[in-house]
């Protein structure tokens, strides 16, 4: 069995296990934390940083996250929701009057956060690069028409998603994305999470290991631009924020900033959001087909739904995050080594923790 580094409870053992039967199968580097009422219960990581497994993955380790970013986004939408800065339920254009465009006028700020917007990729062409410009990335999406009537269907806005709701949060607060994470959310709460990545923080990055066989795109929505795993490793894609997918931290980050959620809007001693406000991540906004995915979907506000008060998303290839409400825990996985769509890897700790929780 791999070694395991970290702390973790008795009775959240076999987390622990999970993990290091996972290293010795699966992983190559990973972190797991589970986080109770605030509170690290499991925060453990092991293997290696990188593919060869010649540099140890560490306390400090961190990895592109892909879409497990997406959380992150979604909180500070409704920090600002909660503040009364920003009305989830108002068309998008009246913070971004150039989105109204080609018939974009009906599209509400909560059709951006529940993928139902109609705009799940660029219609135009468009290369990785192009994702570096945030100006050129956003005005194309305004200029652009939907793809369906706004909020009457749903289709996973993979990439867009970040750039929209990040375009709406730079409308309302003069700053971008990842700078309000990180003088909001992050600095306050001490959490090692960066979407847009400063190069002092790259000694310590283990690069994204691409999975054994390509990701499958989505016949009816084909990606565009189609983003490849190496595309993480370069240090443009690093600098740039794309709050939909490049968010770079671990499993003991992903799951603190998310804890706030569970705990009500305050963590440590600091107040982000009200009761009320963790509540409208839960608030359904669509049930149904999801027309990129090819599955059904059920969406919270900026949040997948598992149970009514509990919600989740993860990142290609496998990373994952969930907040239980009512149980107020978080369960978060942040790995290198990338697996098919289909990977269950952080499914195995989330029920792990439960079993735990319920002992």
């Amino acid at each position: 069995m791999a070694e395991i580094h970290g702390e973790c409870e008795d009775r959240f053992g076999e987390v622990r296990e999970l993990l290091a039967a996972s290293l010795a199968k699966d992983d190559v580097g990973a972190s797991v934390a589970v986080h109770v009422d605030g509170e690290p219960v499991v925060d453990l990581w092991g293997g290696y940083a990188d593919a060869a497994r010649t540099v140890p993955w560490e306390r400090d380790t961190i990895t592109n996250v892909w879409s497990t970013t997406k959380p992150m986004t979604a909180l500070c939408a409704l920090i600002l929701a909660d503040r009364g800065e920003l009305d989830l339920a108002a068309p998008v254009a009246a913070y971004w009057p150039e989105f109204a465009a080609a018939g974009k006028e009906r599209v509400l700020v909560r059709h951006l956060l529940s993928h139902t917007a109609g705009l799940p990729v660029w219609d135009g062409p468009m290369t990785v690069e192009d994702l570096y410009d945030w100006r050129l990335a956003t005005a194309r999406l305004a200029g652009q028409a939907p793809r369906w009537e706004p909020g009457a269907a749903a289709g996973y806005h993979a990439i867009t998603q970040g750039f929209l709701v990040g375009e709406v949060v730079r409308r309302v607060t003069g700053r971008s994305l990842g700078a309000f994470f990180a003088e909001e959310v992050a600095g306050p709460l001490g959490a090692d999470f960066h979407i847009g990545l400063a190069a002092e923080h790259d000694p310590r990055l283990s690069p994204v290991i691409p999975p054994p066989t390509p990701m499958t795109d989505s016949p009816d929505v084909p990606a565009n631009p189609l983003v490849r795993p190496e595309d993480a490793n370069t240090v443009p894609w690093r600098r740039a924020e794309i709050p939909a997918a490049n968010g770079h931290g671990n499993a003991r980050s992903v799951g603190l900033v998310q804890s706030v959620l569970a705990c009500g809007g305050t963590l440590r001693g600091v107040r982000l959001l009200s009761e009320a406000g963790c509540a409208r991540a839960v608030e359904e906004q669509f049930r149904g087909f999801d027309r990129v995915l090819g599955t059904r979907m059920w969406y919270g506000m900026g949040y997948g739904l598992l149970e009514p008060r509990t919600c989740f998303w993860g990142g290609m290839g496998g990373s994952l995050v969930v907040i239980d409400l009512d149980a107020r825990m978080t369960v978060a996985y942040v790995m290198n080594r990338m697996l098919s769509q289909d990977d269950d890897r952080g499914m195995g700790f989330l029920l792990a923790a439960y079993e735990a929780l319920a002992s």
